[in-house]
């Protein structure tokens, strides 16, 4: 029998970041009350017309250059034909013949996963459920989205989340979408069939309803585990539409999957053709900032921190962004990398705080706090807290930590009393270092730390114990 090989075609719609809808001036706006941000045009009643969103275009062909696309010179929309209840025209205006851009890809690992397609359309509403019945809310009905297609390039859910993981970075660095999965802005479908080796592709799949790249890797993970079942004891793989339900791990059948030609796809008669210059490419291909990879090898070359913090920095745009600025008030890379991808997002994420732009916290301000850690004014446990107390309201690092007694005690002086009582109060500890055991140190270590509420530097206080246990043998 013949080895079964994995192909995983990728859908991702990207939300577009304009300031009103595709074809309407409803404002593209999350988050507001159910059907309050509607007009004749995005619920397609009789004899309104749409406009195509300028600004759509213009994001649409920046991210498709950011993916290495060629542009369509000539590009047209098109009616695609379906009924569902949250499409309020019983049809779609979206691109199939001339899309706005085709064959680019995106590089994962030194391979290639090309990508078919780039085209522009407009978004559905959403259906609401709960125990008194389902409603539509048609707000999210006409707003722009790009949707990106893949060839069936992926291999395996490993490389289909990379390949999420790089393509998200790459749109955000563009400025044409947050990405917020959470809020839909960015959503994913996968296409998934087990051809055996060296035949032509099998029948396959599609997999919807995944809010994460998580959740992506794990639908498909099941999927080649249903499917190489079936395939094994003899079965047949229907060609069919499956949701992913995340709280019992499984796929399950939503629908027939659709052919291109079920939608009977004819051009929009409302909506003439669209054509670019070479010219306003140009431009648009000349206003794109510093490319992911590109900052990961100025990065690298400039900063010399190691390359985990490397991939971290530049896979969030916000947190490079962030990383970059601290630098001019503190030009320590390694350090402001690690307080940055460790302590301050550990926090971020007690706040349920998503994104490094959401914080008051300064660059100069948060530098303050690493520095003072680096001149051993504050302990590790201390930084962490005054981090926590000034994410929110900027308010002056040193200030915050003097008034909440924050520094650390460095000087002897000021640490003997405690060490003293330590020692006094503990003989076992104190018999055990002598008899060789110096993990009973840190024992003692501890006993200051605690009497000193954390303040005292630990390293003084080390130094001091030893100090004062030797006087103890000698007397």
């Amino acid at each position: 029998m013949k080895e079964i090989e994995v192909v995983i075609g990728l859908e991702v719609h990207v939300q577009l970041a304009t300031a009103t809808k595709m074809f309407c001036r409803c404002p593209n706006l999350f988050g507001q009350p159910p059907n309050t941000l509607i007009c004749p045009v995005c619920m397609g009643l009789p004899g309104s017309l749409p406009v195509v969103n300028a600004k759509a275009v213009e994001l649409g062909i920046k991210a498709a250059l950011a993916l290495n696309c060629h542009i369509n010179r000539e590009i047209i929309f098109e009616r695609k034909n379906y009924f569902y209840p949250d499409l309020p025209k019983g049809y779609q205006i979206s691109q199939y013949a001339l899309p706005l851009a085709e064959e680019g890809f995106i590089e994962i690992e030194g391979k290639k996963i090309r990508i078919r397609r780039a085209h522009l359309e407009e978004d559905a509403g959403k259906l609401i459920h709960s125990s008194l019945g389902s409603g539509v809310d048609f707000n999210r009905a006409g707003v722009p989205l790009l949707e990106i297609v893949t060839e069936p390039d992926v291999h395996s859910p490993q490389q289909a989340y990379d390949y999420l993981t790089q393509l998200k970075t790459i749109m955000q660095y563009v400025g044409v979408s947050s990405c917020d999965m959470e809020k839909g802005f960015l959503r994913c479908d996968a296409n998934i069939s087990l051809p055996r080796k060296g035949e032509k592709l099998g029948v396959k799949t599609e997999v919807k309803n995944m809010n994460s790249f998580r959740g992506v890797k794990d639908a498909l993970s099941y999927e080649i585990e249903r499917q190489s079942e079936i395939i094994q004891k003899g079965g047949r793989i229907i060609q069919e539409t499956r949701l992913w339900d995340e709280a019992r791990r499984k796929t399950f059948s939503m629908r027939s999957k659709e052919e291109a030609h079920d939608y009977r796809y004819f051009p929009e008669p409302d909506l003439v053709k669209y054509t670019f210059t070479e010219e306003e490419i140009e431009k648009l291909r000349n206003s794109l900032p510093e490319m992911p990879q590109v900052k990961y090898e100025r990065f690298k070359k400039q900063y010399k921190i190691e390359e985990s913090l490397l991939k971290a920095l530049v896979e969030e745009k916000n947190l490079a962004d962030f990383f970059e600025s601290s630098l001019r008030y503190y030009p320590q890379p390694k350090s402001v990398a690690n307080w940055i991808l460790g302590p301050l997002r550990e926090i971020m994420n007690i706040k349920r705080i998503e994104n490094i732009e959401n914080i008051a916290l300064s660059p100069d301000n948060f530098t303050k706090v690493v520095r003072m850690f680096d001149e051993k004014k504050l302990n590790n446990i201390a930084t962490k807290k005054l981090l926590s107390l000034i994410l929110e309201n900027n308010e002056n690092a040193a200030v915050v930590a003097e008034k909440n007694n924050l520094l650390q005690i460095s000087n002897a002086a000021d640490l003997e009393a405690w060490v003293e009582e330590a020692v006094r109060t503990n003989p076992k500890p104190v018999n055990d270092y002598l008899s060789g055991k110096k993990n009973a140190l840190m024992f003692l270590v501890g006993v200051v730390m605690r009497k000193s509420s954390g303040q005292a530097n630990p390293t003084v206080v080390k130094d001091l114990l030893v100090r004062r246990i030797k006087d103890e043998k000698s007397n």
